[in-house]
């Protein structure tokens, strides 16, 4: 005679104190394993930080791209006092275009340090995805172990205590408590048995904590969630929201109208005989556009799917 897995459920209070405790030790892999200044990291990112001062990446920010090329015009008026000996103004020019060069970096840095961080992201769910082993259940009722890349849709695994769920799929047979705080942030374990729509669903990368269950695969490899949170950590396949498309318009319509502004300040300037040096204007331009937010907006989105996956 068969135990009822029903009879056999651990208080919810102890599951769900084991899933926290669980999920504590997972955060602190994750910060050892991924640190937001590892070492090589951040040498990875301060190179990346200089390459993307090509023009063909700088374009496509246009705030930044403008604090680009005013770095660009104050450095050569650096070079043009230098070279006709007006030291008077040298302290104050080189100032400025240290400070917007800074700028620039520092903005290309933060876009490329949250890059590598997904980048290491993506990697650890690759692991995860390649690490984990299946019970396949045979036509003839036998188990046999294989990796979870192997399995296709309408295959059956037998997922037990403490194992893995190797794929997205559904409970056909069984009943158990199931840990998704790695998926959804819940550190309470979800009871799953067949015969309903969201509690018959479990999802790849969650973990059984109690019983046992047989799942169908619903997913083909490269289609699983799993396989989603990578691409999106990527940016392969993520576009861009309603809100980052409009974001990125207000800030280039303030761009363009604060640089039309700084700019008819040279004639005003001229006709009142008060001539302004094009580095007051340049400083002048990049205090008024948003250059912080247009600097670590493509961060902000980066580290954002990063988040998701933690």
């Amino acid at each position: 005679m068969t135990e009822d897995p029903v009879n056999q459920r651990p208080p919810v209070k102890t599951l769900a104190q084991a899933a926290v405790s669980q999920e504590m030790k997972n955060l602190a892999t994750v910060r050892r394993r991924g640190q937001a200044f590892d070492r090589q990291m951040v040498q990875r990112a301060a190179v990346e930080s200089v390459r993307k001062l090509h023009p063909n990446q700088m374009v496509r920010n246009p705030v930044m791209f403008v604090v680009a090329v005013g770095s660009t015009l104050t450095t050569v008026t650096l070079l043009r006092e230098i070279l006709s000996g007006e030291y008077g103004l040298i302290a104050f020019t080189a100032q400025i275009a240290l400070w917007l060069w800074f700028t620039v970096l520092f903005a290309n840095f933060a876009e490329a340090l949250a890059e590598a961080r997904g980048r290491a992201q993506a990697d650890a769910l690759r692991r995860t995805r390649r690490e984990t082993a299946a019970k396949l259940v045979q036509r003839d009722g036998s188990v046999r172990q294989v990796s979870s890349t192997a399995l296709q849709m309408g295959d059956i695994v037998l997922i037990e205590a403490n194992d893995l769920v190797p794929g997205d799929g559904e409970v056909i047979e069984g009943i158990a408590y199931v840990n998704e705080a790695a998926i959804t942030g819940e550190s309470a374990p979800v009871l799953k048995e067949p015969g309903t729509d969201v509690r018959s669903s479990v999802t790849g990368g969650t973990q059984v904590i109690s019983d046992w269950i047989k799942v169908r695969i619903t997913a083909n490899p490269g289609e699983t969630f799993l396989d989603r949170m990578i691409a999106l950590v990527e940016g392969a396949k993520r576009q861009r929201t309603p809100n980052e498309i409009a974001l990125s318009i207000l800030l280039a319509g303030m761009t363009i109208i604060f640089l039309l502004a700084v700019v008819t300040l040279e004639p005003f300037a001229v006709y009142a005989k008060t001539p302004i040096s094009s580095t007051v204007l340049i400083a002048l331009l990049v205090c008024l556009i948003p250059t912080t937010i247009g600097g670590l907006l493509s961060a902000i989105g980066i580290a954002g799917m990063d988040r998701v996956t933690r």
